[in-house]
């Protein structure tokens, strides 16, 4: 096993400028939102903390401390500004790109891994101790992975509590906490009022209306995102990629609506997302999508947001992405005019890998021998993609989908959020019918490598840490106006 504490590859130069005191008061001054979620600000006279972009007074700069984390801050005293909700910003870009034990455990609690199996379950998942873990999230980020866990746990007991009518012991649990007393204490430490009291002041916008929260109704949420955001190209590649039982696109270009089946820890979900931004100035500082996610329970909340954001790539820092690529002759007139272009994940990455491997005809075959049927269809929403258990036990080991499917299932090859990608791509290469490009297309989809390229493509070293990207620009070109692909591809 490698060292420890392993390099930081690819952290783009923007981040690493925001390491600079006079960087990030000047982003704090000038309200720039392209810093929300890279760094957090607090302010020691109020006990408050913020998003780089609150619209409130500027403090002065001797009051001001930073924080790499939501929960860097709230551990520190501080609570969560009512204005800017800081809780609500686009996760660090960071986590994505980097591929160290930070970046790797900062995944996994995004996906809930904590709430699940507790900080000795995210250490056996990395390959270390508890203790290493702790100690190197604590000097990077602030936080250990109880405070960060906990400060995911109130942002979701927030959203419902704001835009859902569920029993307020309900959301208790369905956010992830043990008792409903640690719920009250950490909802009046984190934002400094009662639960009743929050949802109380939800905006207009946000405020539940009679219905929701009900299974039928759903779960109404706004996924932000930073910058420009092409969200076209990403819907044009679901919509030819959609597998039909599992997902649809619907409605006409730029105001179309994804849909799909989720299999979540607890239980499924199907999830609905927009096209058309819901608001905000994608050139100053980002926007969001409409969403709505019918869970058949609840606790599934943060999994299924954070597959979400993966899927439509979300987290992302399309500043550092178009500066990289925009210098380059052959990207700089693609990168002009579509700025913001994201390289989409997976919803299921192992659904993903399959999906690659056997091609769409397959798949789709696959879905009705093999798939869950839904309790209740949801228009063309019928099933749930098979397991790698199911496909494992019906294809023999020796061929390509059952070799995949049974390293799937017995955990010889992982693909979750905290997955090692160079581990996965050499056991991913070890099986037999998985070619070089197939292993690349997995490592991009499925893993959310930005860095990642075929060894046949074309991908000089000037586009790192950003091949994924670079590539998806010359793929978006090449696809446009072009049928289905046979396989899932990048």
């Amino acid at each position: 096993m490698s060292d420890f504490r392993q390099p930081r590859r690819g952290r783009s130069r923007r981040l690493e400028g925001v390491i600079d005191e006079e960087t990030r008061y000047e982003a704090v001054r000038s309200r720039d939102a392209r810093f929300d979620g890279v760094f957090f600000f607090a302010v020691g006279t109020t006990g408050i903390y913020c998003r780089p972009s609150c619209p409130a007074v500027t403090p002065k700069r001797h009051n001001v401390r930073y924080y790499a984390t939501a929960a860097a801050a709230q551990g520190a005293g501080f609570r969560a500004c009512r204005r800017c909700r800081p809780d609500a910003v686009p996760g660090s870009a960071e986590w994505n790109v980097r591929a160290d034990v930070v970046g790797r455990a900062m995944r996994m609690i995004g996906d809930g891994v904590v709430d699940r199996e507790g900080v000795a379950g995210l250490a056996a998942r990395l390959g270390y101790s508890a203790r290493q873990v702790q100690r190197q999230l604590t000097a990077e980020v602030g936080a250990g992975p109880v405070a960060l866990a906990r400060a995911q746990r109130a942002h979701s007991a927030r959203v419902l509590l704001q835009t859902t009518g569920l029993p307020v012991t309900h959301i208790a649990f369905a956010s992830g906490f043990a008792s409903v007393r640690q719920f009250n204490d950490t909802i009046r430490a984190v934002y400094a009022a009662t639960p009743t009291q929050l949802r109380a002041a939800a905006p207009r916008r946000d405020a539940p209306a009679r219905g929701e929260g009900t299974p039928a109704a759903g779960i109404p949420l706004r996924l932000a995102y930073r910058g420009p955001y092409t969200s076209a190209a990403v819907f044009d590649l679901l919509a030819a990629e959609a597998l039909p039982g599992v997902e649809e696109v619907s409605g006409t270009r730029g105001h179309r609506t994804y849909r799909r089946t989720l299999r979540l820890p607890y239980g499924t979900g199907i999830a609905a997302v927009g096209e058309r931004p819901g608001g905000g100035n994608p050139v100053q500082g980002g926007g969001w999508l409409d969403a709505r996610i019918h869970l058949t329970d609840p606790r599934d909340l943060t999994t299924a947001v954070q597959r979400l954001r993966r899927l439509f790539d979300l987290d992302a820092d399309p500043y550092a992405v178009d500066e990289r690529l925009g210098r380059d002759p052959r990207l700089a007139a693609l990168v002009a005019a579509r700025p913001g272009l994201r390289s989409p994940g997976a919803a299921d990455p192992e659904e993903l890998a399959v999906r690659a491997l056997v091609g769409a005809g397959e798949a789709e075959r696959l879905v009705r021998s093999y798939g869950k049927a839904l309790d209740a269809p949801c228009g063309t929403l019928t099933h749930l993609f098979p397991e790698p258990a199911a496909l494992a036990a019906a294809f023999p080991a020796g061929e390509p989908l059952g070799a995949l499917t049974a390293a799937l299932a017995d955990g010889t090859l992982r693909l979750d959020a905290g997955a090692d990608r160079d581990d996965a791509e050499r056991a991913l290469r070890a099986l037999p019918g998985m070619d070089a490009r197939t292993a690349a297309v997995i490592r991009t989809r499925a893993l959310g490598d930005p860095d990642a390229a075929p060894p046949d493509a074309d991908a000089p070293a000037a586009w790192r840490p950003w091949r994924s990207y670079a590539l998806r620009h010359l793929s978006t070109v090449d696809a446009h106006d072009t049928s289905r692909p046979e396989k899932a591809g990048v």
